[in-house]
Order: C-alpha cells, then structure tokens, then sequence
C-alpha cells in the first residue's frame, strides 16, 4: 500500500506515530510511506523585504523542524520513507499530492473536536476529507 503520512509537529502528529507504531498492519516494510509537511507561506509584502535565498532557508527549516523527528521515527523502526514538503496551505496541498501520487491511503493526526467545532473552525482534517478524493485515516 502507498501512504501518504501528513505530519505538522504537533502533539497530533506524535499521536498518529504511537498508533503507527502499536498497530502493525500500518507500520512495515510492505507498505511505501511519504511524509508531507505542508510550509505555511510568509506573506508576500514580508518576502518581499527578504533575499530569495533567505526566505527559501526559512522554508526549508520550518520543514527540517518538524520532519526530523518523524526521520528519526521511521529509522528506529527500520522502514524506508521519502520526506517531502511543499509551501501553501495544508490541506489543499495534502489532496493535491494524495491525487497526483496515486497514494492508496493519507493517514494524519487531528485534534478530534467533533463536526460541529470542524465546521466553525475549519480543521485542516475536515479540509482534507472534503478535498481529497484519496481515502484518509485520522487519528485522535
């Protein structure tokens, strides 16, 4: 199976890695992972005033900070993944990679305050199922 792992550092991010890591059928070598960490963009007046060379180093680390814990996650347990990130908001970038890599399955962290506060505040999970045309397991 081909997994699309949707990671942003968060306490979110960590529990999903737990359930990866007690559940079996997840976690192991006949499956082929992608970790994606979506970069919120700096806006453009801000990078505007940067060289482009520094702003893309600012992406670059902010994708480093969260990726590098879910590197060393995957080493531990021996299993091969690619690291990708890509710059835009989260959750139409995790649909748009879900589609155009043929993944079999995107699996991601969230908060899990129910439908109703999904709606209000528009959870990048809840983004995600409306968006994607990819199945998704989330994990609370």
């Amino acid at each position: 199976m081909k997994i699309l792992l949707a990671v942003d550092g968060s306490v979110h991010t960590k529990r999903a890695l737990a359930y990866l890591a007690v559940h079996d059928e997840w976690l192991g070598a006949h499956h082929t992972y992608t970790v994606f960490h979506a970069v919120a963009p700096i806006p453009h007046r801000a990078a505007a005033f940067q060289e482009v060379d520094d702003v893309r180093s600012l992406y670059e680390q902010d994708a480093e900070n969260v990726l590098k814990p879910v590197r060393k996650f995957f080493d531990r347990h021996g299993i091969q993944a690619r690291f990708v990130f890509r710059i835009g908001p989260a959750a139409r970038q995790i649909a748009q990679l879900a589609t155009k890599g043929r993944y079999d399955l995107v699996i991601m962290g969230t908060q899990g305050h129910g439908a109703m506060a999904g709606l209000v505040m528009g959870s990048v999970a809840t983004k995600v199922l409306s968006l994607c045309t990819t199945p998704v397991l989330l994990i609370r």
